[in-house]
């Protein structure tokens, strides 16, 4: 596999020799992509809704795409002009990003991203541990975030997602990045203990004052 190829392109095998090469090839440039479900209280029940998101994978650093209870075509066509936008797009300078075969990453998805260099290619079926960063989020930011809460519209579950990769960016160490923070300040060698938290103190962020 190049970076020839066309923008819905697949990896033939979850152990070819192609797959092998790729992300070394192409590792600065490596992005992906994928959703997860979580029910929410909308005026008198719980509905499903849909979270896309997107990961750098050199950094981990995560940015929450989409929220919807109905995803649709036209909302990832809208995810993907957010996310290739020329200023603030998440995949500025990217040069590929990888995601499954849900029939949500469309035509019209895999198209707005080719447009600005960003190549699509589609992982095997059965293959998770081929976005295992991906997965190893949905992992984190459900079990240590929202299925601890009670959410209450999509106003909540934006605001607990968001405050959830924040943490993650900004706050806690990544063992597979050699326990560094993705953009934090470095840690103090001196000075007083204090506990900073977010969403009630379900996150916990330990740092030292300055002197």
């Amino acid at each position: 596999m190049n970076a020839g190829e066309t923008a819905d392109s697949s990896v033939s095998s979850r152990n070819s020799g192609s797959w092998a090469k790729f992300p070394r090839t192409h590792w600065a440039g490596l992005a992906a992509a994928d959703f997860f479900t979580v029910e929410v209280w909308r005026k008198v029940r719980l509905i499903r809704d849909m979270v896309s998101f997107v990961i750098d994978l050199p950094t981990r650093r995560v940015a929450i795409a989409g929220i919807s209870p109905v995803p649709n075509g036209p909302w990832m066509e809208q995810i993907a002009r957010n996310l290739a936008d020329e200023v603030a797009g998440f995949l500025r300078g990217k040069t590929h990003v990888i995601h499954d075969g849900d029939p949500l990453f469309t035509a019209k998805f895999r198209d707005v991203l080719r447009n600005v260099g960003v190549e699509s290619v589609r992982l095997p079926p059965k293959s998770p541990n081929l976005s295992a960063y991906a997965k190893r989020f949905v992992l984190s930011i459900k079990s240590e975030c929202l299925d601890r809460l009670v959410l209450i519209g999509e106003r909540h579950l934006r605001h607990a997602s968001d405050e959830h990769t924040e943490h993650d960016r900004l706050e806690r160490t990544h063992q597979g990045s050699g326990n560094r923070l993705i953009e934090g300040v470095p840690e103090r060698e001196s000075g007083r203990v204090v506990r900073r938290e977010r969403l009630g103190g379900l996150l916990n962020h330990y740092s030292r004052e300055a002197a």
